[in-house]
């Protein structure tokens, strides 16, 4: 653990918290308003469950406001139907300064079969923040089991591409129009 870094942590927050202290679980119904076209759970229900949990991860790792500071990646892996049940699972996977990544897993689960497979999986990136809205150091995470292991060992490169990918994104941003349509 960097000393340098758990030293800017003020002294009523632990200098580190584990993975499991973070750990959120939501487990909802299918139900026929959920599902797009093709009879599966549409996709903006599932981003917004993965979003629901996530921030209460966040927020049990610092205590304090969070705001998310992006939607790293959401992989659809399989489809999610009427037939099944949706387990969301999320923990805080990595930290920085005041930037908190979480990781959420997606369980569908056949009502009929028992039958469970990971349909989704997501990372989020959220910024802790004071009353003022500035934002307010973190402490570290420490990972335990041997999923939490596998999940924090890439972090690192999960976060320098973030990085790169919000520099291009600023850049893209600063050549659009802002215009109205009509005009």
């Amino acid at each position: 653990m960097n000393k340098e870094y758990t030293e800017q942590i003020p002294p009523q927050m632990p200098k580190f918290k584990y993975c499991r202290e973070s750990r959120v679980f939501k487990t909802g119904r299918v139900f026929p308003n959920d599902v797009n076209n093709h009879t599966t759970l549409f996709g903006g229900k599932l981003m917004s469950g993965i979003d629901e949990v996530a921030s209460i991860s966040a927020m049990r790792h610092c205590r304090t406001n969070v705001v998310t500071a992006s939607t790293d990646s959401v992989d659809f892996l399989l489809p999610i139907r009427p037939t099944d049940s949706v387990c969301f699972e999320s923990f805080v996977s990595w930290t920085g300064r005041t930037s908190i990544e979480v990781f959420v897993k997606v369980i569908s689960e056949n009502l009929y079969t028992g039958t469970r497979v990971v349909a989704a999986t997501a990372f989020l990136t959220f910024v802790a923040v004071t009353e003022d809205g500035t934002p307010a150091p973190v402490p570290a995470i420490v990972a335990e089991t041997e999923e939490e292991k596998l999940i924090s060992q890439s972090a690192d490169q999960r976060s320098e591409l973030r990085k790169v990918r919000r520099t291009l994104s600023k850049q893209l941003a600063s050549q659009l129009n802002t215009s109205k349509y009509w005009e």
